[in-house]
């Protein structure tokens, strides 16, 4: 079995987005930049990580570029997996070491299906001001993320520039305080069916919080997402049939009920492999 997960708003939290008072019991340092600690994790999901059954392979899936995944130190030294999906699917490491023939098929396939960057960049460039974009990066040499002012974003005129995006084979995400301009090849989806064909890794679990998440979860073969983020804004305001369970509490508590969904569905498909055996 694989457990695929997004980290940040989804295992890990960062002070803005804990949802409880930041001396609250039972947070440990997940991440930390010039020696300040930038983001946390659950003792309880950690502990519940760490005691994942031996055929349980966990997989972070993250958005984040390489430099910024190996920052998070709880994934480098305390549990360090085989593999960890970053770049929104564009890289994939493989015992701490880029595979660089997938990151090759990757911008191939960009390439080959969707608009240029400097091209797609300057049509969503038009909606682009100056008043509520605080900065901006091209990730990884793959996509585009933009630091924002989320109050003085001009919401309508960024989802229909997001329409015309999709024409172009780019896809927008609206995460806090941040939006992604990101090329539809390059997604988790695809990276995770990669390493569970390359492993023969059988079930899926999926978690994550965001709508660059929602791939994921919608391959995956069971799944759950945090009771806030964008899927579930989304759910509350659409009301869409969706595949996948939110979790009771929200904020940095929410990793603890992921981990215990994860342990509890491995519990059932080994019952069931056991009874069918039988």
């Amino acid at each position: 079995m694989i457990y695929a997960s997004d980290l940040d708003q989804t295992l890990i939290y960062s002070m803005r987005s804990l949802g409880v008072p930041l001396e609250s019991p039972g947070l440990l340092p997940a991440e930390q930049i010039d020696g300040a600690t930038s983001a946390f994790i659950s003792e309880q999901a950690l502990q519940l990580l760490k005691t994942l059954p031996e055929d349980v392979m966990f997989m972070p899936v993250t958005t984040r570029t390489i430099e910024q995944y190996r920052r998070i130190t709880v994934f480098q030294t305390e549990l360090v997996p085989a593999y960890a999906v970053t770049s929104n699917g564009g890289n994939i490491i493989v015992g701490g070491e880029v595979d660089r023939e997938w990151n090759r098929r990757i911008h191939e396939q960009v390439r080959r299906d969707g608009a240029h960057a400097e091209e797609a960049r300057q049509v969503f460039g038009q909606v682009l001001h100056e008043d509520w974009v605080v900065n901006e990066r091209f990730c990884d040499e793959l996509f585009y993320a933009f630091m924002i002012e989320r109050d003085r974003m001009p919401l309508e005129q960024v989802l229909e520039k997001a329409r015309i995006m999709r024409e172009m084979g780019w896809e927008v995400s609206i995460q806090g305080r941040k939006v992604y301009l990101v090329p539809a090849a390059v997604n988790k989806q695809a990276a995770v069916e990669h390493i569970r064909n390359l492993t023969n890794g059988g079930a899926v679990v999926a978690s994550g919080d965001s709508l660059l998440d929602r791939c994921l979860l919608d391959y995956a073969d069971y799944a759950i997402a945090p009771r806030h983020g964008e899927l579930y804004r989304e759910q509350l305001r659409d009301k869409l049939e969706v595949n996948y369970r939110f979790t009771e509490v929200s904020g940095v508590y929410a990793a603890d009920e992921i981990m215990a969904y994860v342990h509890e569905i491995h519990r059932s498909v080994f019952a069931a492999q056991t009874s069918f055996s039988e």
